[in-house]
């Protein structure tokens, strides 16, 4: 089956980075009739992408649609500005988490202004919001019409106005169906909406024929002057404060072979990076900045393992995980979320350490060269439970046709 008629909406697809890119791109591909809806546009490697899949991308149209997204820009602007002057710690706790308030009614406004151009583009489609704000829920639903909305995290706490918001518009909850990707968000997120609909499901894809190929291999290891004997080990991403840098940071210091360790991402840790450069086993190479997808293939192409280490507690969707697992480079992995430890299991291609334990991930960096990791099969994306782009663009057109026939 072939979806028909899904209409994707991505607030933040201008900005590069992260698997939201790779998941708009192969669910476009997947559905071929699908319609972006992006209201500052679409990085330059997902226009090109969508143009060859024959996307249409739109942006908020109408007069009301317009004037939302206008005072979207405007409440982040006064979210930015407050940032700024309430950062400091003297001043109370309810003004320094203002800011954050008005970014959460600016996401909501966007989100109105683009499910209503959605709904208006493609009358009867089944609108799906791939990266949506952690709050009101209710508010889009009631103000933008039905549509489904992937929550990823909940980072940020409604406080009392934003919470009235959101009870005001109540009744809307039940024009919304929330996805998360991992049980643990859901939890939360149903812990503090009761009325909202929730159900787990992976947000990223992944398809056997993006694994990296043996000559694409060779041709990194190459570019980044990793020799036959030599090992890699990658760290793709920016370094939020959820990744653990200092257990990569002790475990570098304590390597007893050399390793390259190739970086790409943004933000970084210039500091620490320095530090790294003057390790006497490290063997560091840097891509700053936000990088192109090419690129960042080209990384994990050179790469014996992918390293992944997060603070414990963390329990959102690791795109880093299925970024490794559908490319098909070995994971070295902490134990920060046991369902995602349960799941890889005892996974040949996959090593696990305990979260913060530098002494044991330095002992697997240094066994890298001499005890090389065999690479995921094409299967293992969906022995992890990972949808095919075809089978996510499917489910969600089922997903939303089942929510507009739910009486409300």
């Amino acid at each position: 089956m072939t979806a028909r008629r899904l209409v994707l909406v991505e607030t933040g697809a201008h900005q590069a980075g992260g698997h939201r890119d790779h998941a708009l791109d192969a669910l476009t591909d997947a559905a071929r009739s699908a319609l972006v809806v992006a209201p500052y546009g679409v990085t330059g490697e997902s226009a090109r992408a969508l143009a060859v899949s024959g996307v249409r991308v739109v942006r908020p149209a109408g007069v009301l649609s317009e004037a939302l997204l206008t005072a979207s820009r405007m409440a982040e602007l006064v979210a930015a500005a407050g940032r700024r002057v309430f950062a400091s710690r003297r001043w109370p706790r309810m003004l320094r988490r203002a800011p954050h308030q008005a970014t959460l009614v600016g996401r909501c406004l966007a989100e109105v202004a683009c499910v209503r151009t959605a709904h208006r583009e493609a009358e009867g489609a089944s609108v799906v919001v791939l990266t949506a704000s952690e709050a009101l829920h209710g508010a889009v639903g009631l103000l933008g019409g039905p549509h489904i909305r992937f929550v990823h995290e909940v980072n940020t706490t409604e406080d009392l106005p934003v919470r009235l918001l959101g009870r005001a518009a109540g009744r809307g909850r039940r024009a919304v169906l929330a996805l998360t990707p991992t049980a643990a968000v859901g939890e939360e997120l149903s812990g503090r909406f009761p009325g909202l609909r929730v159900q787990v499901r992976p947000f990223a894809v992944a398809d056997p024929t993006e694994r990296l190929t043996a000559d694409e291999r060779d041709f990194a290891r190459a570019s980044f002057g990793v020799g036959d004997d030599e090992a890699a080990v990658c760290l793709v991403g920016g370094w939020w404060p959820h990744k653990d840098m200092d257990v990569i940071d002790r475990a570098l210091g304590w390597l007893d072979a050399p390793l390259h360790v190739l970086v790409v991402g943004w933000p970084l840790d210039l500091g620490l990076l320095k530090r790294w450069s003057r390790l006497p086993q490290v063997r560091l190479q840097v891509v700053p900045g936000p990088a192109s997808p090419d690129l960042v293939r080209a990384v994990y192409a050179a790469a014996d393992a992918a390293l992944v280490a997060r603070r414990p507690g963390i329990a959102k969707e690791s795109g880093l995980v299925i970024d490794a697992v559908r490319l098909g480079v070995p994971l070295l992995l902490s134990d920060h979320d046991p369902a995602l430890t349960a799941r890889v299991g005892a996974a040949d291609w996959a090593r696990t350490f305990p979260a913060g334990n530098s002494a044991r991930l330095a002992i697997l960096l240094s066994d890298l060269p001499r005890l090389p990791l065999p690479r995921p099969c094409p299967r293992a994306a969906a022995a992890l439970g990972v949808p095919t782009a075809a089978d996510q663009a499917d489910y969600l057109t089922r997903l939303a046709v089942e929510l507009k026939e739910t009486p409300r």
